[in-house]
């Protein structure tokens, strides 16, 4: 059900995947905003990637956590929800329930489009989540070194320095499109974000649908990158911030970044477990001039939170900064 209060709040516009999206969502909900979640179709680990090889599904996994990011229903459906089965549960060994349940209803719904609007609805979802196609798609990358590789999990266990990514449909019959209502959002949004997350394997995959990139050069909302705390192994390692926002505005071929949020908090070295966390993880170097040369307003502020011996982004305090952004109308640069 559309909120009718909803035309009379800011319209954002949250893009990526992976772990860092929902933790922004659920820190956005109930905060007098109208909420639209553009996720990723490009992932292939874990239950999604098995669901998606047998039954050629769009991988459900990011979706279904930014469900539960934005639902209200009672934490114990939510926990059913998210249950996953047991290793030794064999028939069903590491998949969410949810996952499974998306899936169902995307064969119902002769997509997975239609099923995750029919599950909001079920599932109260305060906002909107929309897969950003209504097919799997996946992943390409060229590396530094002149190799090619498909397939989010392989890029990404890969360890080389990527140069370049772009996503093609599972056959390659097709150029991928973003559904209309993604691209609508986007249009009619008062400020997009993008991240936190990876830069390459949750944030590029949706830029890189031809209408997507087009929509987000074309629209009038401050488009905010979130900057990752830490530097990635295979993807950004040695990155400054800058660095981050060069590789963003390199693939969609002109500056489009407005503003750049950035940790300031020192990331203690002794705390980080970086076995656990990824062995040549460090903090991104600070590039203060590099981002103000790249025309983009830069807010450096605390938006650390460290947990589980590892840094994290802070979501209260990232959605505080971003609300005080819409109060603050950017005139965006004509490149």
């Amino acid at each position: 059900m559309i909120d009718p209060l909803a035309s009379h709040r800011p319209r954002i516009v949250v893009i990526g995947g992976g772990t860092g999206l929902p933790v922004i969502l659920k820190n956005l909900k109930n905060r007098q905003v109208d909420i639209t979640a553009v996720v990723t179709v490009a992932d292939d680990g874990g239950s999604s990637g098995i669901l998606r090889n047998y039954i050629n599904v769009v991988p459900p996994g990011d979706i279904r956590n930014c469900m539960v990011a934005l639902s209200e229903i009672d934490q114990l459906d939510l926990d059913l929800f998210q249950y996953r089965f047991k290793s030794d549960d064999k028939f069903f060994a590491g998949h969410a329930l949810g996952n499974l349940i998306i899936a169902a209803l995307s064969e119902m719904e002769g997509g997975i489009f239609d099923a995750v609007q029919h599950l909001s609805s079920i599932l109260k979802v305060d906002g909107h989540i929309y897969p950003v196609a209504n097919e799997p798609l996946e992943l390409n990358a060229e590396f530094s070194d002149g190799t090619r590789m498909s397939g989010e999990s392989e890029i990404t266990a890969a360890d080389k320095l990527i140069k370049k990514v772009w996503v093609e449909t599972t056959d390659d019959s097709h150029e991928p499109k973003a559904v209309s209502q993604v691209i609508d959002a986007i249009m009619n949004a008062d400020q997009i974000v993008l991240g936190p997350g990876s830069l390459f394997t949750s944030i590029l995959p949706n830029l890189m649908i031809k209408n997507v990139g087009e929509a987000l050069k074309k629209t009038k909302a401050d488009i905010v990158y979130i900057c990752n705390i830490m530097t990635q192994k295979g993807e950004t390692e040695n990155f400054t911030e800058a660095d981050h926002v060069k590789v963003l505005d390199g693939h969609l071929g002109k500056k489009f970044i407005n503003t750049v949020l950035v940790n300031n908090k020192e990331v203690p070295a002794e705390y980080i477990d970086r076995k656990k966390w990824n062995e040549v993880a460090q903090p991104v170097k600070h590039d203060f001039k590099g981002l103000r040369a790249l025309g983009t307003r830069v807010i450096y502020a605390d938006f650390l939170e460290l947990k589980d011996r590892g840094a994290f982004h802070n979501g209260k305090l990232v959605a505080d900064e971003l609300l005080n952004l819409i109060g603050q109308p950017y005139e965006k640069n004509n490149y």
